[in-house]
């Protein structure tokens, strides 16, 4: 006989919290507005390093068939070859190199011509294991519809929230999406990490997991507002975040563990993508309780939301 551990009312996060989120809603709000401004700093003076995606060129990785490669010798070899700007690097294993050859001049040909060359100049000694080749067009178009698609992305969701709540939660939610979009992509240009088509889906799939989290805040928001039509918009706007903040941490949380797995054990191609997703569910976590809901204190909302109302309410200390 197998005796079953009674794990009724256990809870892995407490329950009626009563913490003030909202007297912290001015310092959060002018650090995220900082953040902004510089990543969008960043952005302007730095730039990002684009992968070959968005700026064309060639893409190489290569494995040595003997023991951990001379990165200075492949660089003497492939440096007077006369194709410009080169870079080798170590990718992952000892035994594994990226090789990046920028645009050619003279198209497709010319590239597929730099190609040949590095292929040659690396000898026996190494394994072709990924080829990348993209033209000047395809890498232009390809910048265009990564753009396209992340600010048609923020106008749906913009339009969505709008129609299902009011245009107050509406521009609480687009402030939110900015500031992680804006974020992510300034500590990729601090950091100067590899931007590429792998990054633009990363800020998508945050986009969605924000939006997620800040709606499951509105919604419980407007259903307060339904019961305690009289209670100060503060008070109500904590009570709402702490009624949900158990299931944006456990959801936060166990999203985060998956990452770092995958960040860990996911190998070097995936892991700047992995890096997006994981600074982009905390900082999307974080904006849809200190950026999303104060922008509604801020701007304030209609308060005859249809349903019945309930005097007072329990009240929210500071923790």
């Amino acid at each position: 006989m197998f005796l079953v551990p009674d794990f009724k009312g256990f809870d892995f996060f407490p329950h009626g919290t009563r913490i003030d989120f909202m007297r912290y809603k001015s310092l959060c709000f002018g650090l995220s507005v900082l953040a902004m401004a510089l990543a969008i700093g960043l952005f302007l003076v730095k730039g990002l390093n684009y992968g070959v995606d968005f700026k064309g060129g060639s893409l190489i990785e290569v494995q040595s068939k003997s023991g951990p490669a001379d990165l200075s010798s492949l660089r003497q070899k492939v440096g007077g070859l006369g194709l410009g700007d080169v870079q080798i690097q170590s990718f992952g294993a000892p035994v594994d190199v990226l090789i990046r050859v920028e645009e050619q001049p003279g198209g497709d040909k010319a590239q597929q011509d730099a190609l040949n060359k590095v292929v040659a100049a690396l000898g026996d000694g190494y394994i072709q294991r990924r080829v990348e080749v993209v033209g000047p067009a395809v890498s232009s178009e390809l910048r265009t519809t990564g753009m396209i698609a992340v600010l048609a992305s923020i106008f749906a969701i913009i339009m969505y929230v709008w129609f299902r709540f009011e245009w107050q939660f509406a521009v609480g939610t687009v402030v939110a999406l900015a500031h992680d979009v804006l974020v992510t992509v300034g500590v990729f240009s601090l950091f100067n990490l590899e931007f590429d088509l792998g990054i633009v889906a990363a800020l998508l799939t945050i986009l969605g997991y924000s939006v997620n989290d800040t709606v499951v805040v509105s919604d419980r928001i407007r259903e307060n507002l339904r019961k305690f039509k009289k209670m100060d918009l503060t008070e109500l706007l904590n009570l709402s975040i702490n009624e949900t903040l158990s299931r944006t941490i456990l959801t936060g949380a166990s999203t985060i563990a998956v990452l770092i797995a995958l960040y860990i054990f996911g190998g070097e191609v995936i892991r700047n993508f992995t890096f997006a997703m994981l600074f982009g569910v905390i900082i999307g976590t974080y904006s849809s309780i200190f950026i999303a809901a104060p922008v509604l204190g801020y701007l304030g909302i209609k308060r005859d939301w249809s349903g019945t109302a309930v005097k007072g309410g329990p009240a929210v200390g500071k923790a």
